[in-house]
């Protein structure tokens, strides 16, 4: 039993002087006024939160861990190490893997593995491809956190492109269809140009012109369409455009059926930073305008974006090597990105209590995840502590991704992860992961 005492509790809107008591697994209380009862303080280890503040776990809906058959850049036990320590305590992971999870086996083998690797809490996507819609009709919804469609090509290459496929799956699928949304005909005419241009080694500073605004938009535009033709619930991830809002309603998130994510990366730099980032920033989406950045940002703050995550996906160094047309694309973020967001809180940009909504209590609602996301008595005890004025230099040292680097590498942010509370189990301390494990994640669908 655990009391995490005098703790600012950033929760639901509000930011609270109190104290958590966990209980095995979960929240067994939340005082508030130093109202503890002196039984509790009798029997419970306590934990002096003095200064500190306490946050649920962080929920992150798109994360690429490459394990299996990718594993050389990252695996299940790698990751979710590094985002215990970023307080990410749930993660959503990608099927463009090696082999691909585009079927209950293979999706099956994911959890199986993940039982016995995952330091922290984890689901699967099963992803789309143009022949695979038997096998999404067979999906798990309790168990399984949604359907990934590729509208645009990526790493793995997941391509759904043929209308009738897509059409199927947005008329049948009673789950949550997340997508990736680049149009791939005009990037396809965007290379041909800038080869012609350029030549073949073209620099990556015309990466956001190749994955155009408008090749992302297109493709937003098609998924919101057929999402408003058969009912679907649409979640389209990552986007990176001021344009791409305007398809987006302003309501309570319980009620859309069409939500939209925008990732750490696309509201922390601009294409303006690609001159000293060069690579470690490509991403697909591209990173783009300044104005795209400071949109996105507004987006989220007027509740027409719902999410905060990373599409954390590591490659080694020697992989991002080359031109944009060479250089594989993504990078690793899920243990930053908690402080990447707190660091624009600091600045301003954002408050913490959004911060909080938009990593914790937006992906529990939206995906209706079972018990977790908020700090409420009887929830599961996925917490951080978070020391706001304690600076952090990200380092090689300090870093727990596989492949060994940040695009944040010799940056100092001004919050330090403390600890952090795994189904009531502290995973996370004195800088060291402690050697607990995740539960797959169940849903209320």
């Amino acid at each position: 039993m655990y009391l995490i005492q005098n703790a600012t509790i950033i929760n639901e809107g509000k930011s609270t002087k109190g104290s958590v008591l966990i209980e095995g697994e979960i929240i067994k209380a939340v005082y508030t006024n130093n109202e503890t009862p002196s039984e509790i303080l009798n029997r419970a280890t306590i934990i002096n939160a003095e200064g500190l503040w306490l946050t649920p776990g962080v929920i992150d809906d798109q994360v690429h861990f490459r394990d299996p058959g990718l594993t050389h850049k990252g695996d299940l036990a790698s990751e979710s190490k590094a985002a215990i320590a970023g307080g990410v305590t749930s993660f959503m992971e990608m099927p463009n893997t090696k082999p691909q999870t585009t079927s209950i086996e293979t999706l099956d083998a994911k959890f199986e593995v993940a039982s016995q690797k995952s330091y922290a809490n984890y689901s699967f996507y099963l992803g789309a491809t143009n022949d695979n819609l038997a096998e999404l009709r067979k999906i798990d919804k309790k168990n399984t956190c949604g359907v990934k469609i590729f509208m645009g090509s990526s790493t793995g290459n997941m391509l759904v492109d043929k209308r009738k496929a897509l059409e199927g799956i947005f008329a049948e699928i009673d789950m949550i269809i997340t997508t990736h949304c680049e149009e791939e005909e005009i990037i396809q005419k965007n290379i041909a140009y800038y080869k012609k241009l350029l030549g073949d080694d073209i620099p990556v500073k015309y990466h956001p012109l190749i994955r155009s605004a408008e090749a992302c938009y297109q493709s937003s535009a098609k998924a919101v369409e057929l999402a408003d033709k058969y009912g679907a619930r649409l979640h389209i991830l990552h986007l990176s455009t001021e344009r791409e809002i305007s398809l987006f309603d302003i309501k309570p998130l319980a009620e859309k059926k069409i939500t939209g994510e925008v990732c750490v990366h696309h509201l922390w730099f601009s294409d303006e930073d690609y001159e000293k980032y060069g690579n470690r920033i490509k991403w697909n989406p591209a990173v783009k305008t300044k104005q795209d950045r400071d949109a996105l940002l507004q987006g989220l703050l007027k509740g027409k974006l719902d999410v905060v995550a990373t599409d954390h996906a590591p490659h080694l160094l020697e992989e991002k090597v080359g031109g944009c047309l060479q250089a594989a694309s993504g990078g690793p973020l899920v243990q930053h990105s908690l402080q990447m967001m707190l660091e624009l809180s600091k600045q301003g940009k954002i408050s913490k209590e959004e911060v909080v909504d938009k990593m914790c209590h937006a992906p529990a609602t939206l995906f209706r995840v079972n018990k977790r996301g908020y700090i409420r008595e009887g929830y599961f005890a996925d917490l951080v502590l978070v020391n706001p004025n304690k600076d952090y230099t990200i380092t090689q040292d300090n870093i727990l991704y596989k492949c060994k680097w940040s695009p944040l590498e010799n940056e100092t942010v001004s919050t330090s992860i403390e600890k952090t509370f795994l189904n009531g189990q502290i995973a996370f301390e004195n800088g060291q992961v402690n050697e607990v494990r995740g539960q797959a994640l169940t849903f209320n669908n």
